[in-house]
This record gives structure tokens, C-alpha cells and sequence, in this order.
């Protein structure tokens, strides 16, 4: 049943905007609404879980950093906040292509917490409350309203839903179960019945988090060390990369063995996860130790990273050893890791059950398609990770902004941005387990690099009214210098000198028959723009505040111009079909020769575009051709 307070009572501030949540996608989802001239509140059950990291200690990693740095192109906050908080930073797979290199910063969990605290504390237009919201509150299918435990109702015109991993969260490890949310912060016990009054279909999925340890009892001369990059490079497009070059902590890399494995496979009996006490479903990609060492037998031994939780603590992370076994298997298990062997725990490992949506409910906006100004984002929309969270997040909160200025949606397509492959998998594909980014997820991916995301989405954020007009004319400035410095490097021949010939030896670069472009040189894959400054004898002086950032891309621009061109070529394609929208008063009954199942699932759905019911399961490419010829008026 829905929660009913004793005595309601209506706060008389009038709101735009409710957000309900105030972790990753709530702090980005207010924030935008907020910034964009809208009287925002947004709910927390806790002030002190604000953008709090339940989980890793880290921003950003694989597809994560694009995701981070995309977010930061549109005008979100993340990336900002992670460059003032994070004590170490890395560009993994620097040694694979540019279009899978991801920045990952390891953070200081409490400063990165109280930095986006304060970033909302002053954010004009928006209040902060402490409370729980237990009903959405509704007229003819539009939202009017929250209602909060204890029976204060607050008007609104558009409701965004952020509650993350709470909605009658469960905290469990052994026979222990909690009904917490993570870190032993209260659950939101009662939303999830009223979301169901309102025929929102609901699923149940887990997470878990490692034990937290103490720094004091761990031998780290038995583990190898890992440092951060020599040269850091910034989240945000606005941070100065010299205000980001400080001393780094280490991270440290050790391994499970088979007595790890021995003692864990000996307690799967005790497992919860194996047991059948745990009911949700977890994710695929980042499972607990548990079901590492179940599925993957054959391996020896499984990395493990011990991670620093920030500056004033002693806590470390235990990345890659998540677990729900019992406190006394924790420490047996633990303790047989090199470095260890007398670790003291000072924060059980869990996994934690919590209610979240089936997101296919939702528009590509993410408005909920039954319920007008109700809309979604991070976690609760069966997704796992802070930055799909965050990415989620900040949509939401444009779009929430952009129905009360009655204006489209903002939709990011998948040739756009790995935020539009984010949002189109969750609201077009049934997601059994938490869906997590992956590289591998982007049709387009040397398109969609994590270094060109301010030229794909920065002029987007303008229009949109989230970044200002000194930072998009930067954008400008340096998309001219780019241009204009390749097309001179194609135009700038040089000779076959002994200068030239010498340089090439020196870089182990195939000597010149004849005279070469620039251009051509920096094609070599061991040559580069700056390899040839001795022999570029016409190089301008490139501004300062954006020398790094338009001699990379000058780099990466004609490296891969041959891919790029191809790629380019695929996206034309896309876009046709992505550009072929689908009336929304479309009868599917209507239309002769589709499937059966094809008219259920397009029903369902209600594509906007020919490609977005490409991608739905059930649609074939016959039935694709069928709706072409329909909507082309040959039926």
C-alpha cells in the first residue's frame, strides 16, 4: 500500500522542479534544472550522502572517462569536481588508439562528497532538503507534487527521480541482512509502492562493494606499486592542465591465489549470492569474488587493487575482491592475499539489493511515457556506475527544463555521443543484470573519442543554455586553429634533405626517394607534430591556454584520417534512418505484413525514428522495410 502520512500539510514555496536524490545523477540533474532558471528542490534521505561513493573510489576508467567527459562538454559538473578532489590520475590503454584511451582518477572519496556539496549549497535557484519521499503525486497522468514522510507536500511541475541503489535497499553479507542503504545510510522503504500504484514496472537488482581496510595493517613491499601519469590531463575542458600537475598517491597491485580460491569455493554454502537469499540480479561485469572464482576456475589467481580512499583516512579499497560471504570467511580469504596476512577490516564487504525500473518505460528523453513531467535517471534506471549515473542525470534534468520552456528534448544519438549509446540501450533493450558502459558498445567509437568531446557536444550545451559565451567561442578559437593548422601541414612540402633524412633516422622513420607533405610525415605512426619542429620552419605560435589540446587533435586528425572518413561514411547511413521519424499517433494495427510481434514490441515502445525501431528485440529488418514502405505512403 502506499504510505499515507497521519496529517498532510502543503509547503507554500512553489517548485519547477523536484529532484528525489542527491547522488551522482541528482546532483547533475538539479544542477542543470537549477542553472537553467528553474526554482529547484532536491530531496536526500541524507545531506551527508550528497555525491557520496558508496562503491570505488575512483571517477572515470574505461568508456566511463567519455561518458565524464562528455557530461563535462554539455555543461555538467563531474568533471569539474574530480579535477579539485582527485588524488591520482591515469590515461589507461595509452598504448591501444586514441579512440579507447579513458582517463581515470582516483578520488578523494569525503572531499570529492563535500566539494559537489558546496557546488549545490550555492547553486542559485536551488534548496536543499533532508527528507524522504514517499508519493508522487498526480492529476489526469501529469505529476503535481511530492509528498515526504511526514506528510509535507511540495508543489512541482516536472519530477526527477535519482534514488540510485535506496528504493528498500538491502544491505547483506552472510547470514547478515540489513535494511539499509549503502554505508548503513537509511533506506527509502516507501516510494516503490507508490510507483507501482502508478504502473511503474519495477526490478530487482544488486550491487556489492570490497571490505574497506586499514592502511596501518598492510604490507605493501609484497605488492607492486602503481603511480599516477607523469603528465595529468583534466577532466573538464575548462581546468588549467597546469593546476592539475600535483603529487600523486600510489595505488597498489597485488593477487588472490589458490588458497583464496580454496577458502571461498569451501564457504559458497554460506555465500547469500549462492544461497538463493539474495534475490536481485547482479552485474555482469563486475562480479564479486564469489562468482570469479565459480566462473573463471581455470585462472590461478585474479588482480587486486588496493586504492587509497583519500588524503585524511586510512581506509583503502580492495578493488576487485567485492564479496557477500561472511565477516570470519572476509578475513580468512583476505588475509591469504600477499600483503594482507594481518589486515584489519574496518568496513565489512557487502552486496546490496535495491528496487530500480525497467528503463524501456521511458522515452528517449527519459520521461516516463505514461506519466507527462515524471523522469529518470542514474541507477534507477537499472544501470550500474557514477558516471552513467551523472551522464543520465544531466539529461534528465535538460529535458525536465526543456518541457516547462516548452522546447524539444535534448536526444543524443548513438553517431553522437557515448551518452546517447547509454540512453538508447536502456530505453530500447530489456537489461537482465545492471547495464554498465563499455567501449565496445559504440558503433562509432573513433568518432566518439573521449579527447574530442567539447567539438561534438559543446556548441549542444550552448544552445542549450549550460555553457557560457566565453567558453564556446574558446571552442570556436581552437576548432579554427585545428582546421587551419592541418591544411598547412598538407600544404607544407619539404625537400629530401640531409636535415630531413637525419630527423627521420633519429625517430627510426623510413628515409624519403622524394619530397613529402608535413602531413604525410605525421601519418608515420612513430612521427608526430612535434617529432617535426626542427624541420617545420613555418610553425605559428599557438595560444598557450590551448597549445596541448589543437596540437593533439592535429595529430589524431590526420593519423586516422583514412578511418575517420570511413566512419564519417557509416554515420551518413545511420542518420538517414535515425532521421526518418515515426509519427507518435501511429496505428501499428494499421500496417499490413508486420509481424505479430513486431506490432507488440513497436506498440510497446513507440519508437520516435526508423533506426531507434531498428534496434527494439523482436523488430526485424523485413518488418523495418514493411514500416519504410508504409510511412513512404505505399500502403
Amino acid at each position: 500500500m502506499r504510505y499515507s502520512a497521519n496529517s498532510a500539510w502543503v509547503n507554500n514555496d512553489e517548485y519547477d522542479v523536484a529532484v528525489i536524490g542527491a547522488g551522482h545523477a541528482g546532483c547533475e540533474a538539479a544542477l542543470a534544472t537549477a542553472r537553467l532558471g528553474f526554482r529547484t528542490i532536491v530531496f536526500t534521505v541524507s545531506v551527508d550522502s550528497i555525491a557520496l561513493m558508496p562503491c570505488n573510489p575512483n571517477i572515470g576508467g574505461s568508456s566511463k572517462g567519455h561518458l565524464v567527459r562528455e557530461l563535462d562538454a554539455l555543461g555538467g559538473e563531474m568533471g569539474k569536481v574530480i579535477d579539485r578532489t582527485f588524488i591520482q590520475s591515469k590515461m589507461l590503454n595509452k598504448s591501444k588508439g586514441p579512440a579507447v584511451h579513458s582517463l581515470r582518477a582516483q578520488a578523494d572519496k569525503a572531499h570529492y562528497s563535500r566539494t559537489m556539496r558546496q557546488v549545490l549549497e550555492n547553486q542559485e535557484n536551488l534548496e536543499i532538503k533532508q527528507a524522504e519521499v514517499v508519493n508522487i503525486l498526480t492529476e489526469h497522468g501529469k505529476v503535481t507534487g511530492v509528498q515526504t514522510f511526514s506528510g509535507a507536500i511540495y508543489n512541482c511541475k516536472a519530477i526527477i527521480l535519482c534514488t540510485g541503489t535506496y528504493l528498500k535497499a538491502r544491505c547483506i553479507y552472510g547470514d547478515v541482512s540489513n535494511d539499509t542503504g549503502p554505508n548503513g545510510l537509511q533506506a527509502a522503504n516507501y516510494l516503490t509502492d507508490c510507483l507501482k500504484e502508478l504502473g511503474i514496472k519495477m526490478y530487482r537488482f544488486k550491487t556489492g562493494t570490497p571490505a574497506r581496510i586499514d592502511k596501518n595493517t598492510v604490507d605493501f613491499s609484497k605488492m607492486e606499486e602503481q603511480v599516477g601519469d607523469d603528465r595529468v590531463v583534466p577532466f573538464s575542458f575548462t581546468t588549467n592542465p597546469d593546476d592539475v600537475q600535483i603529487d600523486q598517491v600510489s595505488c597498489w597491485l597485488t593477487y588472490t591465489n589458490s588458497k583464496t580460491h580454496e577458502i571461498i569455493r569451501n564457504n559458497l554454502d554460506r555465500s547469500p549470492l549462492f544461497s538463493g537469499m539474495i534475490e536481485g540480479t547482479g552485474p555482469r561485469y563486475c562480479p564479486s569474488i564469489e562468482d570469479k572464482v565459480v566462473k573463471f576456475a581455470d585462472k590461478e589467481r585474479h588482480q587486486v587493487f588496493i586504492e587509497p580512499e583519500g588524503l585524511e583516512t586510512n581506509e583503502m579499497y580492495i578493488g576487485g575482491m567485492s564479496s557477500s560471504l561472511p565477516e570470519d570467511v572476509q578475513y580468512a580469504m583476505y588475509r591469504t592475499v600477499p600483503g594482507l596476512e594481518n589486515v584489519r577490516i574496518v568496513r565489512n564487504a557487502y552486496a546490496i539489493e535495491y528496487d530500480c525500473i525497467d528503463a524501456r518505460q521511458l522515452k528517449p528523453s527519459l520521461e516516463f511515457r505514461t506519466i507527462e513531467g515524471l523522469f529518470s535517471g542514474g541507477q534507477f534506471n537499472g544501470s550500474s556506475g557514477y558516471e552513467e549515473a551523472a551522464a543520465q542525470g544531466l539529461v534528465a534534468g535538460i529535458n525536465a527544463a526543456r518541457k516547462l520552456q516548452e522546447k524539444e528534448p535534448l536526444i543524443l544519438d548513438r553517431s553522437e555521443a557515448y551518452i546517447g549509446v547509454l540512453i538508447d540501450d536502456l530505453v530500447t533493450k530489456e537489461s537482465h543484470e545492471p547495464y554498465r558502459m563499455m567501449t565496445s558498445r559504440a558503433e562509432y567509437r573513433l568518432l566518439l573519442r573521449q579527447d574530442n568531446a567539447d567539438q561534438r557536444l559543446t556548441k549542444k550545451g550552448y544552445e542549450i543554455g549550460l555553457i557560457s559565451e566565453e567558453r564556446y567561442q574558446r571552442l570556436l578559437k581552437k576548432e579554427e586553429l585545428i582546421q587551419s593548422e592541418i591544411e598547412r601541414l598538407k600544404h607544407a612540402n619539404i625537400g629530401n634533405t640531409d636535415k630531413v633524412q637525419k630527423l627521420l633516422e633519429s625517430f627510426g622513420s623510413t628515409p624519403l626517394t622524394s619530397g613529402s607533405s608535413l602531413a604525410e610525415l605525421i601519418r608515420r605512426p612513430e612521427l608526430s607534430y612535434e617529432a617535426l619542429k626542427e624541420i617545420d620552419v613555418n610553425r605559428p605560435e599557438l595560444p598557450v591556454d590551448l597549445k596541448e589540446e589543437v596540437i593533439e587533435q592535429v595529430n589524431i586528425s590526420l593519423k586516422y584520417d583514412g578511418y575517420i572518413s570511413r566512419q564519417k561514411k557509416q554515420v551518413e547511413q545511420f542518420k538517414k534512418l535515425e532521421n526518418k521519424k515515426i509519427p507518435e499517433d501511429i496505428d501499428y494495427d494499421a500496417v499490413k505484413s508486420l509481424r505479430i510481434e513486431a506490432v507488440q514490441k513497436l506498440k510497446e515502445y513507440r519508437p520516435i525514428s526508423i533506426g531507434q525501431a531498428s534496434r527494439i528485440s523482436g523488430v526485424s529488418p523485413a518488418d523495418i522495410s514493411v514500416l519504410l514502405v508504409y510511412l513512404s505512403g505505399g500502403h
